[in-house]
């Protein structure tokens, strides 16, 4: 039934929006999953969708013990398909609008101690995964700017790389010494791989075998590299790291915002909150 409004509407995210592909892939999942609810309960035309059936199906998410936080991003996912689906005049009224969004806890987001970050930028590793994790914290990338840097787009004579984040929106990172150098050693080991499997990849970060690296492979070495501190941790975990130390040391929000390539800078503003707990966490440990 909605089927062919859905394959628009991600052609519409995919080449007017430029999201990502991992985006888009969870927005299809989550309108295939609202899809099947409509035909399961014999609702097969795009005019019959109305608020109160629209609840049915939010309600049906409820039932099957989903996070607050998931429900929240497939009402999210709604909303935005059938705004688009009303501007472009294919149905008669947007049902949406009326729904409302579950409320989410606060939560502030995992970081680790410089002394922490230090201690796993101290272990021993390959080249590829000392290159991988400096450029994470010495950029605070995310995981798939990360996997799609190409090499021509790191100038370690000017310590900056160019990557692309959310919305296809390119932004400068600087990056130090100790990545520069991580990360010119890495590139030595690349060019050997390069030349033995004759390939001809502009990917800056490819595996022994030749292939480019996952998000997956990321997220299981930072993974991985997390047990030496008894942390579940994640790639993310160490961009969250980058941004909360730097405001710790003064850094100006809006600096840190450009550089985490946030659009809103009330998102950066999360950190500052970190910040805050982490130094009442001292003062009382202090002062017990």
């Amino acid at each position: 039934m909605l089927i062919p409004y859905i394959s628009q509407y991600l052609e519409y995210l995919e080449i007017e929006r430029g999201l990502a592909e991992n985006t888009i892939l969870a927005y299809r999942s989550d309108l295939y999953s609202l899809n099947e609810f409509f035909i399961e309960n014999n609702i097969l035309g795009i005019d019959e969708i109305t608020r109160i059936k629209l609840n049915l199906y939010i309600k049906n998410l409820y039932d099957k013990k989903y996070t607050p936080r998931s429900i929240a991003r497939e009402i999210a996912t709604i909303k935005g398909f059938f705004k688009w689906l009303d501007i472009n005049e294919m149905i008669g009224h947007n049902p949406s609008l009326a729904i409302e969004q579950p409320k989410l806890p606060k939560r502030l987001p995992k970081v680790l101690t410089m002394k922490e970050i230090n201690s796993l930028l101290e272990k021993d590793m390959t080249k590829l995964d000392k290159a991988i994790l400096e450029l994470l914290y010495a950029g605070g990338l995310r995981v798939s700017e990360l996997t799609n840097i190409q090499v021509q787009n790191i100038d370690l004579n000017a310590k900056f790389l160019r990557c692309i984040g959310k919305g296809s929106k390119e932004r400068i990172v600087p990056i130090g010494k100790k990545a520069c150098n991580a990360v010119s050693s890495y590139l030595k080991e690349r060019n050997y791989i390069i030349q033995k499997y004759n390939l001809k990849t502009k990917f800056c970060f490819i595996k022994e075998n030749g292939q480019k690296i996952t998000r997956q492979d990321v997220y299981l070495f930072i993974n991985n590299l997390g047990k030496n501190l008894n942390k579940d941790i994640s790639p993310h975990t160490i961009r969250h790291s980058f941004a909360t130390h730097l405001l710790e040391n003064g850094a100006d929000l809006r600096v840190v915002q450009e550089l985490l390539g946030h659009s809103d800078v009330s998102t950066t503003q999360l950190y500052t909150h970190i910040s805050k707990k982490r130094l009442k966490d001292i003062y009382f440990s202090i002062n017990k």
